[in-house]
This record gives structure tokens, sequence and C-alpha cells, in this order.
């Protein structure tokens, strides 16, 4: 109790006391969800880290830092997913892995967006950047594309590029967009304006996955003739400054806008152009880090020049945590952890799976250089737009957001999230409620050991409680002295899978049965009632997707 009245003083004191926002003060919003970036990267979140980030840093000293973030999921297109609908993405079609460049759209026809919500209340929209939520392209007569996971090799050109392809984010919301269709180490490699390929791939091209390393390229496949991965960064960068400069005057007088950028760094290919080379003397990770700093930079540089700072609400993310093609076995002996003080890294249940950056800038109305241990989800982004505009979500929108918007301006005196669910790359689950966090797997869930499929898990218990409050780096399995914890924590989660819902509403008539002991769709909420009282051990497969 004594923890948690600090807490909620200091977040008090550190807030500038407003009860609302006045329709006519509506922020633009500029939310930057880098790739891959992991919590230790960032010199005000990690002080023992060794990689400068000047930029990342500006933004945590203007503003708020939340240190117990998480994204939806370890891996990619399930963050994503939950990013822009306010959804768990284990409610939809995907239950584990990532979608390909190739996948038809995962964001289900009527569902909500952030972007579609904020255009009905008079924002201008765009997105641009890294998109991996599928498109429907027109396929070749009698050719498929693998829905669910990455596109075969055998695939890739299945695809008739010189199509218009649908479900796209101009269908989704955005007035604009413009970006790569998933993640860089996947085809076409070209880039997307709208709903067609700007050049079209007629060459066969893939990237070394580390600049100037051994150990393997990304995946061979359809590419427009001149296009680099090393220019998609600056490329991104400079159409984001462009579209903040057009939307400029129309901002200022009252018409806000909202610009979503998923960058595709520091992801492989870790690929940083010849002025950041070396740049850090750590290795090109680190390097490619410091450039995605630069990038963030040039941002919050075009809001100063067109005097927009000081109404615009800036966020800035990560999708999960950091990949191991960072090569941790370099950066660690040289004192750089990109997990931080937390196991696992991208595709675990562990904490340095999906816990994550998140650094909240908003002059004159977020105090600078305050910090909350509020918890926070990325699913939450839906919740407080809505809350910014004032606006009440549909009964089948943003089922799982919780607005952080008192946390921001001050009004929150209690914690705002009852629980977060995480979410692996293999579909392992875990629900967090306090300092309480249960794993319903027995090992990593992901690519760490014990790793599904490959280490040895028999023998281990079948479910993992952490008390992060003592043990953050989750070495000390405690399930067997606490199972009215773990008993309580297991009919949440089940309530939250059976309601289709974890936030307060009338429970979802098409909620998706999910056994969370098995990762994988189950034939109604019944049975899955009924299975999750069984308490058999999940049967671990090997990772669907090798580098999402």
């Amino acid at each position: 109790m004594l923890r948690g009245f600090v807490r909620i003083v200091f977040l008090a004191s550190c807030a500038l006391g407003l009860a609302a926002v006045d329709a006519a003060e509506r922020p633009n919003i500029v939310y930057v969800l880098c790739d891959d970036l992991g919590y230790g990267d960032l010199a005000c979140l990690n002080p023992d880290g060794s990689i400068p980030t000047p930029h990342f840093d500006r933004v945590a000293r203007e503003g708020m830092v939340f240190t117990d973030a998480h994204s939806g999921s370890s891996v990619c297109t399930p963050t994503r997913y939950g990013v822009l609908t306010g959804r768990y993405a284990w409610r939809s079609r995907l239950q584990q892995g990532v979608l390909g460049g190739l996948s038809p759209r995962l964001i289900e026809p009527g569902r909500l967006t952030v972007a579609a919500l904020l255009k009905q209340h008079g924002y201008h929209t765009a997105a641009i950047g890294k998109w991996h939520l599928g498109l429907d392209w027109v396929r070749l007569p009698g050719k498929e594309v693998s829905a669910l996971t990455i596109e075969s090799p055998a695939q890739v050109w299945n695809v008739d590029y010189a199509q218009p392809f649908g479900g796209g984010p101009t269908t989704l919301g955005f007035d604009e967009f413009f970006g790569i269709s998933a993640s860089l180490d996947m085809v076409p490699y070209t880039f997307l304006e709208q709903d067609r390929v700007t050049v079209l791939p007629t060459v066969e091209k893939a990237f070394p996955m580390m600049l100037g390393r051994s150990g393997g390229t990304t995946r061979l496949g359809p590419a427009a003739p001149q296009f680099d991965a090393a220019d998609v960064l600056p490329m991104l960068t400079r159409r984001a400054v462009e579209y903040i400069a057009r939307r400029a005057a129309d901002a200022r007088a009252g018409r806000p806008f909202f610009l979503y950028l998923p960058l595709a760094s520091p992801h492989t290919p870790i690929l940083p152009t010849a002025p950041w080379q070396g740049k850090s003397g750590l290795n090109p990770y680190a390097d490619f880090v410091m450039q995605t700093d630069a990038a963030l930079g040039e941002v919050l540089d075009a809001l100063d020049r067109y005097g927009l700072a000081e109404n615009t609400l800036v966020i800035v993310t990560s999708d999960n945590g950091c990949s191991p093609q960072a090569r941790y076995e370099e950066l660690l002996p040289k004192g750089h952890n990109p997990s931080y003080r937390f196991r696992g890294h991208k595709a675990d249940i562990y904490e340095g799976g999906h816990r994550v950056p998140f650094l909240v800038r908003w002059p004159g109305k977020v105090a600078a250089k305050c910090r909350s241990d509020q918890l926070l989800c990325l699913t939450d982004l839906m919740a407080t737009c809505a809350d910014l505009v004032d606006a009440e979500l549909p009964p089948d929108a943003g089922e799982d957001s919780v607005s952080f918007l008192p946390a921001l301006v001050g009004t929150a005196d209690r914690p705002l999230r009852e629980a977060v669910v995480h979410h692996s790359i293999n579909g392992s689950f875990a629900i967090r409620q306090g300092p309480w966090k249960l794993c319903f797997c027995p090992g990593s869930g992901g690519w760490s050991a014990p790793r599904p499929g490959r280490d040895d898990t028999r023998g281990l218990p079948t479910q993992q409680l952490f008390n992060l409050q003592t043990d953050l780096g989750e070495q000390h399995n405690v399930v067997a002295e606490h199972p009215q914890i773990v008993a309580q924590l297991t009919a949440l989660l089940e309530q939250y899978v059976r309601q289709g819902r974890s936030t307060p509403g009338a429970p979802q008539a098409n909620a998706v049965a999910v056994d969370f002991r098995r990762g994988e769709q189950v034939s109604s909420p019944g049975a899955q009632a009924k299975k999750a009282g069984g308490g058999k051990a999940k049967k671990q497969g090997k990772a669907t997707n090798a580098r999402p």
C-alpha cells in the first residue's frame, strides 16, 4: 500500500493538472513505432548502456517516461494489429507468428481503427513506414500465398504487382500511405504509395542481415531495380518531414493531423548508411540505433521548424524487444545490453520480449522530466485517442484498450489497468497484474532458452509465476509457493478470453475461443473453459517463423 501511495503522489506532482483537453486545442499526434528497438538501447532508460541516443533522450527529458509499458506481442504483426485496433491480436485469425509481405489483410472489415476514429473527428491521417498487417494483393490465376505465415520462396512471384492492392491503410482510415508492405527482410522490395507499388519489382534481390557480417541474407525475391534496403530509413524520414511541412498550415489553423510512423529500423537488415557506420564503437546494430535516433531528431526538428511542437503529442515506442540478430554476444562484452535487466529478447514471453520504451512529450500539457510506473499496453492508443477527442468507443471497438490520458494530465489516482496479457511468437500466453506475472508455458515461448522444440523443457513446470517487484529478471519460479495467485490470475485470463474483452462492457458475441494453455483456437468458449480446468502442459513446437 505504501509503495502505491508514493507512486500516485509522484505522478500527480509530475503532471500539470489539466482535467480535460479542449476541443479547439486537440493536438496533432505523432506516433513513432520503432522496429525491434530494445528497452536497454535508450540512454534515458539504461544509463549503463553504451549507445548515445540524444533525441530519444530529448523526448524523455521534455516529457514523460513510462517504465512499465508493453507491446501486445513479442513480435511485429500482432503488436501492430493491437496498436491500430485496441484489441489483442490473439483474438484475430493470427494465433502465432507473423504475416508475410504478401499475406492478405489481418484487420477485419468494419473494425474501427485509431486512424478511422481520428478521421471522424477532423484529423488528417497518414501512415508512413512499415505496414506488416497484410494487403489484399491480386494473385495471378491459380496461384496462392500463405495467409497467416511468411510466404514461401515458391510464392514470391504469385502476385500481380502491377495491380492495386486492397485492404491497405487507405481503406482503414488513413488519408495517405507511403512505405513498405512488411518487415524489410520480406518481399516485395519496393516502396508502396496509397494502394500500389511505386516501381514494379522486376528483378530479384536479397540484402545482408547485418552490414559487414556473415550469417545470411534476407529472403530472395522481387525487387524494384534501384531499390536498396539501406535507403529505407532515410526515405521514410524524408517523407515524414515532408508530410509535417504540408500539414503545418492546416494544423496551425486548428485542423490537426495524426502521423503514424512505423519505422523499419533497427530491424534486420541492419544496414546503417555510411555516415553512421562505426559511430557507436560497438557494432552495426548499435550504429543503426544511432541512425534511428537521428531520424527521430529530424521529425522533432520539423515540428519545431513549423511551429507545431507546442500542440503536438509525440509518442515514441517499439513493437517488441530487441532481436538476437543484434548480436548480443558482441554487445554484452562491451557493456551494452539491449534487454536492459530483463530476461529474454524478441519473440519471448519473458520481459525482454515485450517490455518496451514508451516516451511521451506534449509541451504545456505534460510536465517535463517525469516518470510513470503505470502498467501500459500498446493497445491503449485507441482509448487514449478516444479520450482526447471526447468520443465514446462503440461496443465492438478497443476491447483491450485503456486510456492513459489521466496519467499524462495528472488525474490518475490509481492504477489505470487491471492487468495486461502477453503473447509470444509460438502462441504462449502470460498475464500480469500488479507485481505478479503468470506464464502458461514451461520455457520462453520464443527464441531464448529454454526454447520450445529445441531445448529440453521436459520436467519443467508447465506454468511460471514471477514476482517482478522482487525478481525483475524472472529467475525464480514461485508457482508452487503461491497457488492462490495462480488460481486468481488463471481465472482472470479465462474471463478475458470468455468475454472477448478485458475492459468494461458487454461480452463480445463473436469472441474467439482460445485455449491459452495451448495457444491455438478451439471450437467454442465452453470447450475452452473445459480445457482450462485440465492443467495439461502445452505441447511446444518449433517457432513458426525464423526471422519475423
